[in-house]
């Protein structure tokens, strides 16, 4: 789909919807979000920044889509990238950590992945996305992460790891104990 509008349509919709709902766990604790996006772009900072008031809870968003920004702008070591790849859990915490480490901020999100048409591996295919999460509780950072390979085209695979960044988030804090 050349020159997709991504800001129409369900997909788009479940997405601002499940930021919606993350704005009501980061507001009632008073945190403050970030996030990496590597693979989405900004479409995650996009849905937030959608809402009316988000600077109350957004505070910023790296899109760091290649490795030296990753590096440079959130501290992933580069011993990671070449020991595991972008695409990897140990990159999507890094990411995540780098956020809490760099923002004013209590929650993060990552998301790097491989959004196609090219790029995959049999090991990584196209569509694998991993997400990291992080979240400061007093002291203590605390962070976890998953994978999942979604079908699709790039457009699919994008805006299915943007929402899925959010509701994971979402899903986490809300587990967590007030």
């Amino acid at each position: 789909m050349r020159g997709a509008d991504v800001s129409a349509g369900p997909a788009w919709q479940d997405l601002v919807g499940s930021a919606v709902a993350l704005r009501g766990s980061l507001l009632g604790r008073g945190w403050m979000l970030g996030c990496a996006e590597s693979c989405t772009g900004g479409l995650v900072a996009a849905a937030v920044t959608s809402i009316a008031g988000s600077s109350e809870w957004f505070e910023r968003g790296f899109v760091t889509y290649s490795n030296q920004s990753k590096t440079e702008l959130l501290g992933v070591p580069e011993v990671l990238l070449v020991a595991h790849g972008a695409v990897s859990r140990e990159v999507a915490l890094a990411m995540a950590q780098g956020v809490l480490a760099r923002a004013p901020v209590q929650a993060a999100l990552a998301v790097t992945g491989i959004a196609g048409p090219g790029g995959g591996s049999p090991d990584k295919p196209v569509g694998l996305v991993w997400f990291g999460w992080a979240w400061r509780q007093g002291q203590a950072v605390h962070g976890e992460a998953e994978s999942v390979v979604w079908p699709g085209d790039r457009q699919a695979v994008r805006m299915a790891a943007a929402h899925h960044a959010v509701a994971g988030l979402q899903l986490r804090l809300a587990a967590l104990k007030p």
